[in-house]
């Protein structure tokens, strides 16, 4: 409850939906985005686009909006990429559970950065991620995998984080903003 003085609207029932709905933004977008990623469209590299998304989300989202995506959520999450991109189940989990908790912990001082340091930040996180992925995915078939399907997951996750970032600003300003309910 918003105990600050001023006047506010009647929580109305819409009000109450619009709020929710703006709370679930984050988590509904990843999700999406994670069903669109795993479609069967054909493009080249687009298995890889499901881990780039989901860690770009949950980096995102975990930094900006830190009670729209909770522990739960992101290990929810998790479950899903792993099913969707047919990785060993608890993969993705611990990767994003990591990243999830990185994000909080720098997320005092990170925010009031500019995006460059946001972004070096994040290519640090996806640097770590993917070579966790790799650790644990060695470990799960107990042979060393080949390194270049993380240098090449690496790259695009890092490269793709400008995009993406560029819209959730927009959505974090305007369509997720629960101060706009």
């Amino acid at each position: 409850m918003d105990r600050t003085p001023g006047i506010r609207p009647r929580p109305t029932l819409w009000r109450r939906l619009d709020a929710a709905a703006r709370h679930c933004f984050p988590a509904t977008a990843t999700v999406v985005g994670m069903i669109l990623s795993a479609a069967p469209f054909g493009l080249p590299g687009q298995a890889q686009i499901l881990p780039a998304w989901v860690l770009a989300c949950v980096f995102f989202w975990s930094l900006f909006r830190p009670a729209a995506m909770s522990p739960p959520v992101v290990f929810l999450i998790g479950v899903l990429a792993d099913l969707l991109g047919q990785m060993p189940l608890g993969v993705s989990v611990v990767v994003l559970l990591a990243a999830h908790g990185l994000a909080l912990r720098v997320r005092r001082v990170l925010p009031r950065q500019g995006f460059l340091v946001v972004w070096l930040v994040f290519v640090a996180v996806a640097a770590g991620a993917s070579a966790l992925e790799w650790v644990l995915l060695s470990a799960l078939s107990l042979r060393l995998l080949p390194p270049i399907a993380v240098v090449f997951q690496f790259g695009l996750t890092a490269g793709l984080y400008p995009i993406l970032a560029a819209v959730f600003i927009r959505a974090h300003r305007g369509l997720a903003a629960p101060e706009q309910a």
